[in-house]
């Protein structure tokens, strides 16, 4: 068993969430998805973590008997498939992904946390949305004090991007000291600009044929470097990452470079498109290098159609961002690898939470365990 505060991490994608906590210094004991694909990098880049694949509705009490195997588990992570509630879907009531809200409150009940968080879009508040958010509560054991849900925004941690989720916290009041809303909401944090972000990563390669390669490429010789990407640059701790990706790290070479291939028309559109505007045939933004990135979308899996989000533009390039640029302005550490195909690393990335605010409110929260809320006497 863990020395550490161990967690669950439920709907675990690539792993942004639970980067996030390893960084605040649990561990990730389990992590479940349904989705092959998604956390098929979830392995290479959590060695230690006993990775699940398969549907959360059909795990029941003795699965968990089975998968936690006598793991005492401090805390919950997740965020259910958000497509259900996102304000650009057809939030449709009859969508199937809308009842995974509920199997994640049904989860925390089986596994007793002291805590757990959960995350989804704004649309999950919605007028119509809400009703089902407060039901999917309503199941959860009475030992949990559950703060009421309140929104937060990426950029307010530090991340280079502006995205903006619902976060639902509940604790056991008799295991851990109080959370209150103030203790996650960020101070005192300076924002990071596209810039900072993305400004020293390497030029854009072309795909190779090698389907094994996932796009290595050197750093460019840029000085100064932000103490945002000296911070990303950085090697993970003992027991996160891929040899392979921490060998090329140490060698100045990170992943996710391929270019995505543009005609020379649409090469010369993207250049004319002013920084903070939108082309008007593919409805990419442009980013400017003094601002924020705009929320990352997923996409969709091939079982919706296979289409592809979205990207933002480069700010000075006539070309569509990389997936390693789209990490950087997500929060991902240049060691931490994804897919070898763009469409896929491209999901993963739109579909995680930003690793810089998970760490931020799992600190935060990691802080509170060892305290407890028993009135103590004081005598003069």
């Amino acid at each position: 068993m863990s020395e550490k505060n161990t967690i669950v991490d439920l709907f675990s994608g690539c792993g942004g969430f639970a980067l996030g906590a390893e960084l605040a210094g649990f561990n990730i004991a389990i992590a479940v998805d349904i989705d092959r694909n998604l956390q098929s990098s979830y392995k290479r880049n959590f060695p230690n973590t006993h990775v699940i694949t398969g549907d959360l509705t059909t795990m029941d009490e003795e699965s968990w008997r089975v998968a936690l195997n006598g793991e005492i588990i401090d805390g919950v992570i997740g965020g259910p498939p958000c497509q259900g509630y996102s304000r650009m879907g057809k939030n449709e009531p009859s969508d199937p992904r809308r009842t995974l809200l509920g199997h994640f409150f049904r989860t925390v009940n089986i596994i007793k946390p002291k805590f757990f968080v959960m995350e989804n879009v704004e649309g999950l508040v919605d007028k119509g949305n809400i009703e089902e958010l407060k039901k999917a509560i309503s199941i959860l054991d009475s030992s949990y004090t559950v703060i009421s849900p309140f929104i937060v925004d990426a950029s307010n941690y530090g991340a280079p991007t502006k995205r903006k989720r619902v976060v639902v916290i509940g604790y056991n009041s008799k295991e851990m000291g109080h959370i209150s809303m103030q203790d996650i909401l960020p101070l005192g944090i300076s924002k990071t600009t596209v810039k900072e972000a993305i400004f020293d990563l390497p030029t854009p390669i072309c795909q190779q044929k090698d389907k094994t390669d996932y796009g290595w490429s050197k750093y460019k010789s840029v000085i100064p470097i932000s103490n945002y990407a000296k911070k990303m640059r950085m090697p993970p701790r003992f027991g996160l990452g891929w040899n392979v990706a921490k060998e090329k790290l140490l060698q100045g070479e990170i992943s996710g470079n391929f270019a995505t291939s543009h005609t020379e028309i649409v090469k010369s559109r993207y250049i004319n498109t002013k920084p903070g505007a939108i082309d008007t045939i593919s409805r990419s933004k442009k980013l400017e290098w003094d601002g924020l990135c705009p929320t990352l979308r997923a996409g969709t899996g091939a079982d919706k159609g296979s289409f592809q989000a979205v990207r933002p533009l480069h700010p000075s390039e006539g070309r569509v961002i990389t997936v390693r640029e789209a990490a950087r302005l997500q929060g991902f550490p240049d060691w931490f690898c994804f897919h070898k195909t763009k469409w896929h690393s491209f999901r993963m990335i739109g579909n995680s939470v930003s690793p810089v605010m998970s760490e931020y409110i799992l600190m935060s929260i990691k802080l509170k365990l060892n305290q407890t809320n028993k009135n103590i006497c004081i005598t003069t």
